[in-house]
């Protein structure tokens, strides 16, 4: 059972990771090249957990988009809930 604990939270920080260096790339202006396709994937990725946030809150100010933070607490939360339960 320490396994199964142990490879969650693995999968669940290796994908915080992944959002986390997806919102960098978001700040990096690109229009083509490896960069562009690295960030592409990224959001093949990332962007279907995300959208679902998304949905129920609004960018500040118009500008300034949070759900990648809340995105980031649930998934956090969630598994350490999940596992402090078993």
């Amino acid at each position: 059972m320490m396994s199964f604990k142990y490879l969650l939270v693995s999968i669940s920080d290796a994908y915080s990771m992944v959002i986390f260096i997806y919102v960098l790339m978001s700040w990096i202006p690109t229009s083509s090249g490896i960069i562009s396709d690295i960030y592409r994937v990224l959001g093949r990725v990332c962007d279907p957990y995300l959208n679902l946030f998304r949905r129920l809150i609004p960018p500040i100010g118009g500008m300034v988009d949070v759900t990648p933070i809340v995105a980031l607490l649930v998934l956090q939360f969630g598994v350490r809930l999940i596992i402090g339960l078993f």
